[in-house]
Formats: C-alpha cells, structure tokens, sequence
C-alpha cells in the first residue's frame, strides 16, 4: 500500500534526498505503529480508525485496506499451512493403510507356503537319504535362517500360486521373503520411532493431566489426529492405556542403554513387572560403542502379580536410536509374530512406547517413560485390580518408573559399598546373598502367573474364594527338584499399603502368620540395605525353633510409593553359610513365599480407599501327584492352609469382618 509523503519536496538535491530520507522513516514508523494495534485488534472499530486517521495522516479508506490485506494474507498463511498438515497426515494414513494390506497378503501367501511344505515333505516322508539329498537347496537356505525368523508375514508381490516349485527356486524365494520381511519389520520400528520422539517434545495438546491425581495421559481425540492408525481390536470390550513419567536413576545412560538390550538384564531389571523375555531376532546390532540403530524382535510376559489377573505375553519389536549426543530413545511396538498352527490373537497390543535416556553426566541419568498400550479385555478384569490396571497404573508409566529406581539403586549397593551387618561381614559375601535374594524374588513373582492351573472339578468351588492353585514338576537349577505347588489368593483391605507392610515386616507381629516360625519368636541376625529407604533390606532371620536349629529365613523387603512386597524362603544354615562366605550361589536351591502389597488404584475422590494384598505359598511336595484322589487331597490341605492363614493375617489386622 503506498502511504502519502506529508513532506515538500524542492528543487535542492540535498534537501530533497533529505525529504526522502525522512518520508521513509515516517513510513516505518506508521507500519509499526498500525503493526503494534494489529497484536490487539484485527478488526479496528470507527474511533479507532479515526484515531489512527489523526495520528497518521491517513485517509479512512487506507486504514480500512491496510488491515484487509492484512486479513487476507493471514488467511492465506493459514490455508497453507493447513495443507501441508492435511498433505503430512494423507501420507501417514496412506502409509497405514499400505501396511495393512501388506499384511493380509502375508496371511494369504502363509497359507500357501503351508501347502507347498506340507506337499513336499509328504513326497520324501520315509524315502532313503538319498532322495532327500535332493533338497538341500532348501534345507541350507532354511538353517540359514535365524531360530526366531518368521515366514508368517512374508510379502510376495506375484500371485503365490504361480512360483516355481523347483528346489533352487523355493531357496531363493524363502531368501528373499525373509529379506521383505525384515524390511518390513525395519519400516514399522521406523515410524514408531518418529512418533515416539514427537510424542516426547510435545506436551499440550496431545498430552493432559488427569484430574484425580495429575498423571499424564493422552488426549485421545488429539492423538488419532496426529497419529491416525487402524484399531487393532475391533470389539466393545476393548480399551486403551496411556501414560507418561518421568524420573532420576542412579546409572549412566550408556550402560543402560546395553541393560535394555539384553534380555537377560532387561528381565533382571524389572522382576516384578516382567516374568519372561527373550531376543527372537536380532536385525540390527547398532553402532559399536553408543548402540545407535540397534533394531531386535523380542518377546515378553507382564504380570502384575495377583493370580486374578491374566498376564500379558506379545511380541515386539524394540529400536533404539541416538537422537543427540547422551541422549537415547528406545521404541518397542507390537510386531504380529504368529508361529503357523499355533499362532494366537494377543489379547494386548503395544502402541509405540518407550523411553528417553538422557545422560546426566554425573552417574545418574533422566527417564522419560512412555506406556501406550492397546488391550481385548474379553475375560473381564477382576473386580478388585479393575482401578488399578483401567486407570493406567498397574502397568502405567510410573510404575517402570519406580522399579527401574529400586533395581538401579540395588544394583548401586551391589557394585559399590552399603550398609550390612550381622554375620556378613566379607563384600563377596554381600553380593553372593544380594544375587541369592534377587533369584529368590524373581522366582515368586514368576510363579505367581500360575501356569500349570489344575483342571479338577474341586478347584471351582476354591475359585469362589479367590484361591488358585497350580502344579508343576520343577526340573530347573536353582529350585528343588520334585512336584511344587504354588496356591495365592488376593484381597482388599482398608488400610494403607504402609501399614500392612509395617505389619508383616515387624518381628514381634511374625508369629501371628508364619508358619516356619510355628508360634515361636524370630529375631534378625544379619542384614544388607538394598536402597536410601530404611526398610529396604536383605535380612536373614533366625526363628527359634527347637526342632529346627538348621533352618534359617532368607528374606528380602521393599516399599515404594506404589506398593511394597516380602518375600522369603527356608534355607539350610550350612547352604547359607555358603553364600555368606562369598561363593557362588546361582546353584543354590530355593523356594519362597510371600505377599505383594500395592494400592488398589481408586482415586481419592472414588470412596473407600484401600490396598490389594496378595498372599502366596509355594510347597514342595514329597511324592508325585498323580491320581485324582491325591490332587483332591493336596487342594484341600493347600486350600485350608491358605486359607487359615489369610483369616489370621485379617484378625491381626483388624479387617476379619470383611468378605
């Protein structure tokens, strides 16, 4: 818009290149001027209009144009950029909507893949070995192949039926499925990972805080905008999980990063969330020295520890990237790794998830965590743990957060010094006891998933009291070898989860359900901390028993802000004393028992609040048990000890008056 020249121009060169001079400092002082009203006002009114007739010179009509040019390249911008986020969203459904169809070819081409095995080694079933020399294009190319390789998804542009059957030709076609298969699964990590590192710089509006008590989950109408995507269950019953916590943990960022991508310490790190894991495939192994591009097909088991609750088991594909220097995102998102006739519809699907590891420089580092979980909830949550698990906290963000802390502050106390006392006084003695006491926690809570349930009519009446009972026959190093039963039950109980620790972790309370005390005192004779929080600690404990003068009590405590556990065992005093001395204990058989502690997840403002309890025994049993008489007979002892027990555990406690 061309704005008047108020000042008189001459014939002098100089005062007229000095008017002109002045004319343009006039001009950028009026743009700023109406510039600085547009921040307030887009739509000026008639008085200020006229004020701004007034103060600048102008006419009515070059105010009016001004701001509707304005207006107009405003629209204009806005359109734009509407577009480009239209454009960016079409590619990403587009993208979706590629992978599912990919994906049903995959279930088309298995199909015919099965027929094909299935023709061929009917044709050489019971031939001589020189007939099935023959096939050794395809045997090499199938041990080739890694152990947890799938054929299941593979993607095969030309119509199945058409190849050709001949052996050289079946060992390329099942090289090269294997090769689009794992650019698949690399295209999958890929996208996970960028929505997982948007998921992390942004915070409104896809991210909210819950009013009831300020956990952060997502939006879910702004997420499917962001990020849209098919559902992967279909049905009224399912629902989603979402959360995000963040937390300082005593390590370095480097070397957690490894933890994560070993299974065997990925398990050991999270022993009361996770109950099984392995590495199915490894297709990327990373940069040397920082694990940047690290790409593996892996497998785990949930559990939240209640024998109420079914555990959650799926397959996962887990990337990790280096986006800055210290800091790391790792990504895990469902893979669908279905194993021919035994493939089976999880009943939990993870969203991309993960967590960013930021290295503080000092020893410790930051965690971000996001839980982004999908879930077919057609065996209906159980009544008591339906808070704790529908309102994102039983496998929320926090929770990972929280046990990640403990273990990394153990693993502290078991690199480093910590206080111990009593009979262990050698540093190999304490780490021989901690690694003895972690095996023993891990043990409990990975036999509280009750695998190996008895099918016995009985056990229907026992599952109206909540009580559940397995057996299985342990061949593992580590455990007593022989028939083991394992019989939990889980409760509600008005009171804090503090107070029913301090209960069970007081000794003077002990004799009032313990059964390896029998009635008599216990006293601690020997104890190793395993965090800055007192109460957390390994202790060995003497009961005095007359007839037992061998047997001691192996026991580990802990409480956080989520819940608390105490888990222990019997163990020879001579076995003990092994471990004490500093040897190796991985060899030492162990069989514990124990109770987890956590709040039942009702908020604050939901009525009566309380805690979930959950009490578990696992008994080896001298003789198999094999006829159906004698599985009657073992239910109905482990049912009335359990049972006994739970009843003088609710008397102590004031609570025999509840259901």
């Amino acid at each position: 818009m061309e704005l008047p020249r108020n000042h008189p121009t001459s014939g002098d060169g100089h005062e007229a290149s000095s008017s002109r001079r002045e004319n343009k400092k006039f001009q950028r002082h009026t743009i700023e001027q109406i510039q600085r009203l547009e921040e307030n006002c887009t739509h000026p009114d008639d008085d200020q209009r006229e004020q701004l007739c007034r103060e600048l010179g102008l006419d009515a009509n070059q105010i009016t144009f001004w701001f509707q040019n304005k207006r107009t390249q405003n629209k204009i911008q806005n359109e734009r950029a509407e577009n480009i986020a239209l454009h960016q969203l079409n590619e990403k459904e587009e993208r979706q909507l590629n992978i599912q169809r990919l994906r049903q070819e995959n279930a088309y081409l298995k199909q015919e893949h099965d027929k094909v095995a299935s023709s061929l080694l009917s044709k050489y079933k019971g031939k001589p070995l020189s007939h099935i020399k023959s096939l050794a294009p395809v045997v090499g190319s199938l041990q080739n192949l890694s152990p947890g390789c799938s054929l299941n998804h593979v993607i095969v542009r030309s119509p199945p039926l058409r190849l050709n059957l001949t052996n050289t030709a079946i060992a390329c076609q099942l090289n090269e499925n294997v090769q689009m298969e794992k650019a698949l699964m690399k295209d999958i990590a890929a996208s996970a990972m960028e929505e997982l590192i948007e998921l992390f710089q942004i915070d409104k509006p896809v991210w909210m805080k819950s009013p009831t008590d300020g956990r952060y989950l997502l939006n879910r109408d702004n997420y499917d905008k962001m990020f849209p995507k098919a559902n992967h269950f279909r049905n009224s019953c399912a629902r989603v999980e979402s959360s995000k916590n963040s937390g300082v943990v005593h390590i370095s960022a480097a070397y957690l990063v490894d933890m994560f991508l070993d299974f065997n310490k990925w398990e050991d790190l999270f022993p009361t969330i996770i109950t099984k894991a392995r590495t199915i495939e490894v297709l990327e192994s990373g940069m040397i020295g920082n694990r940047s591009g690290c790409l593996q097909l892996m497998y785990e088991e949930m559990h939240i520890l209640s024998p109420l609750v079914l555990p959650r088991d799926f397959y996962f594909l887990r990337h990790c990237q280096q986006i800055e220097l210290g800091t790391w995102i790792i990504t895990d998102v469902s893979y669908n790794f279905a194993k021919g006739s035994f493939a089976r519809q999880p009943r939990s699907w993870r969203l991309p998830s993960g967590c960013m590891i930021e290295d503080m420089h000092n020893g410790y580092s930051k965690i971000t965590w996001i839980e982004h979980m999908a879930v077919d909830d057609k065996t209906q949550t159980h009544w008591l743990y339906r808070d704790l698990i529908c309102r994102s906290v039983a496998y929320g963000a926090e929770r990972w957060i929280v046990t990640l802390q403990k273990m990394c502050e153990r693993f502290h106390c078991l690199m480093n010094g910590c206080v111990f006392g009593g009979v262990v006084t050698l540093p190999e003695g304490k780490r021989s006891l901690m690694k003895l006491s972690q095996r023993m926690v891990k043990n409990f809570c990975g036999m509280l998933s009750m695998a190996g349930n008895l099918d016995l009519p009985q056990l229907s009446e026992v599952d109206n009291t909540g009580i559940q009972v397995s057996v299985h026959t342990s061949t593992e190093i580590g455990q007593p070898h022989g028939t083991i039963v394992s019989v939990a039950t889980s409760l509600w109980l008005p009171l804090s989860t503090q107070m029913i620790f301090n209960f069970f972790k007081d000794e003077k309370t002990r004799v009032q359900w313990d059964v390896l005390s029998n009635g008599n005192p216990v006293h601690e004779i020997a104890y190793i901390s395993t965090g800055t929080h007192p109460e957390n600690r390994i202790s060995i404990i003497r009961p005095f028993t007359p007839t037992e003068d061998n047997m001691l009590i192996l026991q580990e405590c802990y409480i956080d802000p989520l819940g608390s556990f105490i888990i222990y065992a019997p163990v020879d005093m001579q076995i003990l004393n092994v471990a004490v001395s500093g040897e190796d204990s991985s060899n030492m058989s162990i069989l514990p028992s124990g109770f987890m502690i956590s709040s039942d997840g009702r908020p604050e403002m939901g009525g009566a609040r309380g805690s979930l309890l959950t009490v578990a025994f696992h008994i080896l049993v001298s003789s198999p048990t094999t006829s159906k008489k004698m599985n009657k007979e073992l239910v109905a002892t482990v049912n009335t000890l359990i049972s006994s027990n739970v009843e003088k555990i609710k008397v102590a406690l004031n609570c025999s008056g509840l259901d």
